[in-house]
């Protein structure tokens, strides 16, 4: 058995992130309101089945609305709306967008 036939027994790294999905989903439409829904999943790295669905908790908890436009999607972010979690209750997603944008 040669070095590079060896296998380690280490689990392999677990990767986080500071930003869900949801949160990556939301400035991605607040920086590109027109983007359609496939490109939102390639730069937030998700399929385009888990944006489609992202976008649709977003418009069901009001902080998106979604118009037609022709045969596109356009997308209008409400920045007064608040987090969703007590702790940060009390900001509005403006805040967020505001430090990315």
């Amino acid at each position: 058995m040669t070095d590079d036939d060896e296998t380690t027994s280490e689990p392999p790294a677990r990767t986080w992130t500071l930003l869900t999905n949801h949160g990556r989903v939301l400035l991605l439409i607040a920086s590109h309101p027109e983007a359609r829904l496939r490109d939102l999943a390639e730069q937030a790295g998700i399929t385009e089945r888990a944006a489609g669905s992202i976008v649709g908790d977003l418009e069901e908890a009001g902080y998106v609305t979604r118009s037609r436009t022709g045969r596109r999607n356009s997308y209008h972010v409400h920045p007064e709306r608040p987090f969703r979690h007590p702790a940060e209750a009390g900001h509005p997603i403006g805040e967020l967008l505001a430090v990315f944008s």
